[in-house]
């Protein structure tokens, strides 16, 4: 499999250096990103990514906060066929009503996204799988809801910390699992805690073994103690390596 990197990794080198940050990343052996809030940088992320052969198959864009038709343009410009929204908050994963309105949200914007040719997607935290609606976690109602053209991209750190088994997870959801986020740590809630990949509590492999459909594994820190780039290099290295 060919991972990405989630650039939010790398939020604030990108701050710093743009083009410096993705020549690192390419480095390191990375050929897929996925970059965030990419409108306002597009030009200069493709300009990047062609000096150094890199791709980005899924992105993330605030899909029910801003202006669609301008994030599905400048997704076309990075080639970007996946747009994932990142976040909704965790007062909007409650009760049913509000669950529904954003599952409505997200089939119209996958309505609009489908004259570019851009595909749909949600990504999750932790407040998905903790609330429970019918019995069942928010995410999965959530998923019931949703358009057969729209995927999930499942964090599968943030599963865990929400008292989830990641792998378990995944098999409920199935097809509809085309992206994960692959990240590491104690499975607490401090982002500061978190780790490369093998170095904490979530079994990676399973998780993989468990994604039937995935199309991309996608590397992510929200943030790390460390030096950033070494955590990427490890877990890079460590999921080339495969099971031990």
């Amino acid at each position: 499999m060919t991972y990405s990197l989630q650039l939010y990794t790398v939020r604030r080198p990108l701050e710093e250096d743009l083009p410096g940050t993705i020549a690192r990343i390419a480095e390191i052996g990375f050929t897929q990103v996925e970059p965030y809030n990419f409108v306002a940088t597009a030009d200069a992320l493709a300009e990047a990514f062609a000096a150094h052969g890199i791709s980005a198959p899924s992105g993330h864009a605030p899909l029910l906060a801003e202006d669609q038709d301008e994030i599905f343009a400048a997704a076309k410009k990075l080639g970007i066929t996946t747009v994932i929204d990142p976040f909704i908050p965790a007062e909007r994963w409650q009760d049913a009503a509000n669950i529904e309105k954003t599952a409505a949200g997200l089939n119209a914007a996958a309505r609009k996204g489908a004259g570019y040719g851009i595909r749909v997607g949600y990504h999750n935290h932790a407040w998905e799988l903790e609330s429970k609606i019918n019995g069942t976690t928010a995410l999965e109602y959530f998923e019931s809801l949703l358009d057969p053209e729209l995927v999930l991209e499942v964090d599968t750190y943030w599963a865990a910390v929400g008292g989830q088994d990641p792998a378990a997870l995944l098999r409920r959801l199935g097809d509809r699992v085309k992206f994960i986020h692959i990240k590491d740590g104690p499975l607490t809630t401090e982002n500061l805690d978190q780790l490369p990949a093998g170095h904490g509590r979530v079994a990676i492999w399973d998780v993989l073994d468990a994604a039937s459909s995935l199309e991309t594994g996608v590397v992510e820190f929200d943030d790390y103690a460390g030096d950033i780039f070494e955590g990427i290099a490890e877990s890079l290295a460590y999921l080339n390596n495969g099971k031990a």
